[in-house]
């Protein structure tokens, strides 16, 4: 393995990681708030955040281009607070894996909070315990189920992306090029030897992140049921 290789695939996991904690500190409060809120805008929200699911990842990595460009307002507002260009670097990728993730952990830690029985968490007031005491040691022991599903969903997802990648960040070497791209251009160059090993890593890494859910799933049902 060259050092090319190694560096992709890190590049890799790393987005995928930094992701995953960016959604979860997101979409932990996002999903509440729309599990136990009912507003008139709710179905619009709930709209925008599932947009990702239905939308071609280029149309969305176009327009993600477009408003982080240096031409744009907010990639120049941007720019200034972060101090360098979004597009085409490592934090630009990120905000374009962070939105193109979102529904694939709102949506069960969503699902997580509507799950939980309401006479539990009223039980819980009653007895004089706060909001975030509820939700720390009453609603989201509850559903861990749903945030293990929602973590390991948003961080797959995110290792598999390729078209909001491409189109925000390119494919520069050790800053945006991941490792679904370096398969397109391994292939695109007839170098299917090179792209057979990023498909396998990337197989075999999900694959056993994939059967470790499904085991720690299997253990906290037997839990339950004790």
């Amino acid at each position: 393995m060259d050092s090319e290789f190694l560096q992709t695939v890190f590049l890799t996991f790393k987005l995928a990681t930094v992701t995953t904690v960016i959604l979860f500190l997101i979409g932990l409060p996002l999903s509440y708030f729309l599990a136990y809120k009912d507003f008139r805008f709710k179905p619009v929200v709930e709209t925008v955040v599932s947009l990702p699911l239905v939308l071609p990842p280029t149309v969305l990595g176009f327009y993600l281009l477009v408003l982080l460009s240096p031409d744009s307002f907010i990639g120049r507002f941007l720019q200034n607070i972060i101090g360098k260009q979004l597009i085409f670097s490592f934090e630009g990728i990120v905000i374009g894996s962070v939105i193109y993730s979102l529904p694939f952990l709102v949506h069960p830690f969503q699902s997580g909070f509507q799950s939980v029985p309401r006479s539990i968490i009223e039980a819980s007031y009653t007895l004089g315990k706060g909001k975030i005491e509820t939700l720390i040691k009453v609603i989201l022991p509850n559903m861990k189920h749903s945030i293990l599903t929602g973590i390991v969903l948003a961080f797959a997802h995110t290792v598999g992306e390729f078209g909001v990648v491409l189109m925000i960040g390119g494919s520069i070497p050790g800053e945006t090029k991941v490792a679904s791209i370096a398969i397109y251009e391994e292939v695109e160059a007839l170098n299917y030897s090179k792209a057979n090993l990023y498909a396998v890593v990337l197989f075999i890494i999900t694959f056993l992140i994939l059967i470790t859910v499904y085991t720690v799933n299997r253990r906290f049902t037997r839990a339950d049921s004790l």
